[in-house]
């Protein structure tokens, strides 16, 4: 049965994810009449918390630290309300820290003076390096961060460009603009003497959607130091999901509605304009802008499958790349884990990896399909900075593996047995998982006897968490270059306008990319007048 609404919204919001809760909570608390579709049974998108392992072990399932949204434009303009709406953070003096395969460890924190220190003296000189580095950011940061966190096709931003361009001098410019695009394994290279030091910094392209080879990786890596520096890594108490639960309430109190299982499946287009969208029950809703928060592909391969477009918008949209695939390990522990590394046991973000070398190669291995023999392991501590997360004296473990083959085909390491016709299956997953835990129980002797619950979370179960993410790619789409900046999310396309009027894209898979930090979301409120 077709049942058509008579309301007709001023925005209708497809996907619950960051940039559609930035978005619709901007343009509701600017009094338009507001309404979000979300898919799933939940809202959030890859925001979520659950008692994965056991109850009262609340995990969160996919994103979990906020560094990037609080640095960002949509935190500034919603923070205090997001704040006064119950939104709490966790937060450490130590955001992240790099243990090797022979035990020597490094702590990033919260202090440059304390950074310096200890990078000098693991090499003489290596302090100093660094500090100059981030200062040269600091220098141009309105250029780097124009162009990270601004709409490109913009006058606005043109003239950010130009303004630094005349600054500099062409020769000054023009050099900065190579710099900036040296990869992370020559800028570590260049900057430390020290490997630890490198190690400490390398495994953050992985958040970036990057490798250490990637041009503008090392740019990257200065970015996220400053950024660690500058707030540490906030986390939410009680779990992510309360970020949610804090949106949900500011945009309900300024009009708005949010509706779950609700699945779009065709934007309406009368003309060559957007009018609404058709559910998979039969309703039609109907609105003055349509802002999706979807892939490429879903846009122009299923949303927009029978209106005409471009032949250009269609073949660049069903020749999108996506990225590696990723994996999730949470565990539920009987007790705090014991670092042979004491430090370890207050850093936020701890990552295990043999360095620049061992990134490339665990990469390379995701990449022609293989399972990596030694992949760069990304541990957070939620209860090490929220202990509400777990019952009293326990504590949880939330375990990412950046560098995962969407589709196996085999084992780097040559000890398990993978199919490539079967794919991940469930005894493919726990396998590996075994290994990883294996692994980094090197480095915590008591892990393997404190552990009450395990949780796996292989690509094909990510992409059915969340459609977005297609063969667990958790960055809507390959990172490189080549899909970045005014290339993306195609070279057809500008901003966050589409060839049909009034429907928007937004998400990981537009500019800037992935992340926790709404600012897709900001830049499509802001151009229909939010403030």
């Amino acid at each position: 049965m077709n049942r058509s609404s008579n309301q007709k919204f001023d925005a209708i919001v497809v996907g619950s994810g960051i940039n559609s809760l930035v978005c619709a909570a901007m343009l509701s608390r600017s009094g338009r009449r507001v309404k979000v579709l979300e898919r799933e049974s939940r809202l959030g998108g890859c925001i979520r918390t659950d008692e994965l392992t056991l109850p009262g072990f609340h995990h969160d399932t996919l994103s979990t630290a906020h560094p990037l949204f609080v640095v960002g434009p949509a935190y500034a303009a919603l923070g205090k309300a997001l704040h006064a709406a119950g939104l709490e953070y966790c937060n450490t003096d130590l955001p992240t820290g790099v243990v090797l395969p022979d035990g020597r460890h490094l702590a990033l924190r919260t202090s440059r003076s304390d950074n310096v220190t200890a990078f000098n003296a693991l090499h003489e000189g290596d302090g100093m390096a660094y500090a100059a580095g981030l200062e040269r950011l600091a220098a141009q940061s309105p250029l780097v961060f124009g162009l990270l966190g601004s709409e490109l096709w913009k006058l606005s931003t043109l003239r950010t460009v130009a303004k630094s361009a005349w600054q500099l001098g062409p020769s000054a410019f023009t050099s900065f603009v190579g710099t900036s695009l040296t990869p992370a394994r020559a800028w570590l290279g260049d900057t430390f003497g020290s490997d630890l030091t490198a190690a400490l910094l390398a495994p953050w392209v992985l958040h970036c959607g990057l490798g250490p080879d990637a041009p503008l990786s090392g740019l990257m890596l200065e970015v996220i130091a400053m950024t660690l520096e500058g707030v540490g890594i906030p986390m939410v108490k009680g779990g992510n999901a309360n970020t949610v639960k804090a949106f949900e309430r500011i945009i309900a109190e300024a009009g708005g509605s949010l509706e779950t299982s609700a699945d779009v499946v065709r934007v309406l287009v009368q003309g060559s304009t957007a009018c609404g969208v058709a559910l998979a029950d039969g309703r039609t809703l109907y609105a003055e802008h349509v802002i999706c928060n979807v892939t490429p592909t879903q846009l122009y391969g299923r949303l927009t499958a029978d209106t005409p477009l471009p032949r250009v918008v269609k073949d660049q949209a069903a020749a999108w790349r996506y990225g590696k695939g990723n994996m999730q390990i949470h565990l539920a522990l009987s007790e705090a884990p014991q670092w042979h590394a004491p430090e370890m046991s207050k850093v936020g973000y701890v990552h295990l990896t043999g360095g620049v070398d061992a990134l490339s190669r665990a990469i390379n291995e995701a990449e022609r399909g293989l399972l990596p023999a030694e992949p760069t392991i990304c541990i957070a501590q939620p209860t090490v900075l929220d202990p509400t997360r777990a019952p009293e004296g326990r504590q949880i473990l939330w375990i990412q593996l950046p560098e995962c083959p969407r589709h196996p085909t085999g084992d780097a390491a040559g000890t398990l047995q993978v199919s490539a016709s079967d794919g991940w299956t469930p005894a493919l997953r726990e396998a590996y998982a075994d290994r990883i835990v294996e692994m980094i129980g090197k480095h915590i002797p008591n892990l393997q006897a404190s552990i009450l619950g395990r949780a796996v979370l292989a690509p094909p179960d990510l992409e059915k968490l969340n459609m977005n993410l297609v063969g667990g790619d958790p960055y809507g789409g390959d990172c490189s270059l080549d899909q970045s900046f005014l290339w993306r999310p195609m070279r057809a396309t500008r901003n966050h306008t589409t060839p049909i009027k009034h429907l928007w894209h937004i998400g990981a898979s537009t500019h800037p990319g992935p992340g926790l930090g709404g600012t897709s979301g900001f830049h499509v409120a802001t151009a229909l007048g939010a403030t």
